[in-house]
């Protein structure tokens, strides 16, 4: 894969309803550098999602071709439904920009397996699993089949600690935030190159 020289790629994991999608975020609006990896799925979108943004959202048949066809860089089916990574997205997108992936430990150990990656893989968990069950049902985007799916995951989730370079507990936003800036920030100053603009 051809690459901008000081770009990197920084994954964030986290068992559902940690937060790690609200920190992708925070971070794409502070540091103009970093574009978000924009993942295929065959999920139906939710009413404030928009296709090309939160997703690319494509029927499971177009996706299953596109396995076949070796399109992704990683892919997992979670939830009943598939997730995964375009090689093309990140090729075009890492010769210009860093890159942050939204994905799940699946996904993860597949990244990983390109050893010329400058990959920081980061793993967010909240402080229990009766803080998450809460934060499932708080941000009421699930049914409670849905909810309870996801909380049993938990224990599968955390099984995958080791695949990581850091383990931040989310237990406040803006903290959870600051030591993932500070890990990307001093990262970035491994290389001879500028820092990412503040």
């Amino acid at each position: 894969m051809a690459h901008g020289a000081q770009n990197i790629m920084v994954v964030l994991s986290s068992p559902s309803g940690v937060g790690k999608t609200t920190i992708t975020k925070k971070i794409q609006q502070k540091y103009q550098s970093f574009k978000i990896s924009v993942s295929h799925t065959t999920r139906t979108p939710r009413s404030n999602e928009v296709d090309g943004v939160d997703y690319h959202f494509i029927s499971r048949f177009k996706f299953e071709e596109l396995i076949k066809k070796e399109k992704f860089y990683e892919y997992a089916k979670i939830f009943d439904n598939y997730y995964g990574t375009s090689k093309q997205s990140v090729d075009s997108t890492i010769k210009t920009n860093d890159i942050i992936f939204d994905i799940d430990w699946q996904g993860t150990k597949q990244l990983s397996k390109f050893k010329n990656l400058k990959l920081i893989k980061i793993f967010l968990i909240a402080k229990n699993k009766e803080e998450l069950k809460n934060r499932l049902i708080k941000r009421n985007q699930n049914t409670k089949l849905e909810i309870d799916k996801r909380f049993k995951s938990f224990d599968e989730d955390i099984k995958h600690w080791s695949d990581y370079d850091y383990i931040i507990i989310n237990d406040n936003l803006d903290s959870c935030f600051k030591q993932i800036e500070s890990i990307i920030l001093n990262y970035k100053k491994k290389f001879t190159f500028p820092q990412i603009s503040q």
